[in-house]
């Protein structure tokens, strides 16, 4: 089996959305305590929260850690990964997509431990093929650039799999993704995200959804099982712990941005969420990525 992994650079990433695509062979996947996939050419799977998994091709083989097998030809390189022989050839290009505070984002905890890009019905799936076939030609040669290339087709490919496995979800079902299907729910989740800052009330919410506010109150419980207020102040606060771990912004500067009218306010409001008040909190968080 051969691999080729853009995931050494991780950066401040503490959450990483890891896939495999497959280019040529087979890949079965295990996940510890999960289901088992199979995937094939013009196939990738997606692990939304980068669950334990193991992988091997079609023949019965003994589990080894990526990291005892994976290389780095010279500094800078991406790492690679050629293991096994004997059997069946799989070639697969890896990769990831991270960022801070996701652990809590409301779409990587709505979708399932494992999701499936099929490239034979997708619409991208020419495209990504030729586009990853050309990437895994070029890492190979150890060309400038291969990682950026990797990079925007890891969101492509993330995308794509969101997108067809949101279509694919029952008319009953609940979350997150569900809700985005609600056209008055979807309205008034776009306007929170894109103003969280706002003094949003019910009344005005609804308004701009074009709902009434019994409706829209109904809509937030039946489909993410919270109030608009819940919702609003649950956005404020993750994009505040991003604010905080990825910028030196006072913190005062933090609190307007995501809403809150003074540092006072804003520290009770963090503290009841983590536990500890906004400057202890990054304190810890940046500790923690310097460890």
């Amino acid at each position: 089996m051969k691999a080729q992994d853009c995931s050494q650079h991780l950066g401040r990433s503490d959450h990483l959305i890891l896939y495999h695509y497959v280019l040529e062979g087979a890949l079965t996947v295990d996940l510890i305590d999960g289901p088992s996939v199979t995937i094939r050419p013009d196939e990738a799977v997606i692990f939304p929260r980068n669950d334990k998994h193991l992988m091997h091709g079609t023949e019965a083989a003994q589990a080894r850690s990526a990291l005892d097998v994976a290389r780095i030809p010279k500094p800078g390189d991406l790492m690679a990964i050629d293991h096994g022989g004997g059997g069946a050839t799989t070639r697969i290009v890896c990769g990831f997509l991270g960022g801070p505070a996701l652990a809590g984002d409301p779409l990587v905890t709505s979708l399932p431990s494992i999701l499936i890009y099929d490239g034979k019905t997708a619409r991208s799936g020419q495209m990504v093929r030729e586009m990853l076939t050309y990437a895994a030609d070029e890492l190979d040669a150890g060309r400038q650039g291969s990682d950026a290339m990797i990079a925007r087709l890891s969101e492509l490919l993330f995308i794509e799999a969101v997108r067809a496995h949101a279509e694919a979800l029952p008319d009953e079902s609940q979350g997150w993704l569900a809700a985005l299907r609600h056209p008055g729910l979807a309205r008034a989740l776009g306007h929170l995200h894109a103003y969280p800052e706002r003094a949003w009330t019910t009344n005005e919410l609804a308004k701009e959804a074009g709902m009434s506010r019994s409706s829209l109150n109904d809509a937030f419980a039946g489909y993410l099982a919270a109030t608009p207020a819940d919702y609003l102040t649950n956005l404020r606060l993750r994009l505040a712990a991003r604010e905080l771990e990825m910028t030196h912004e006072p913190i005062i500067a933090i609190a307007l941005k995501v809403g809150y009218g003074s540092e006072a306010a804003f520290s009770r409001a963090f503290k009841r969420r983590h536990g500890l008040p906004p400057s202890t909190w990054r304190q810890h968080a940046r500790a923690k990525h310097q460890g």
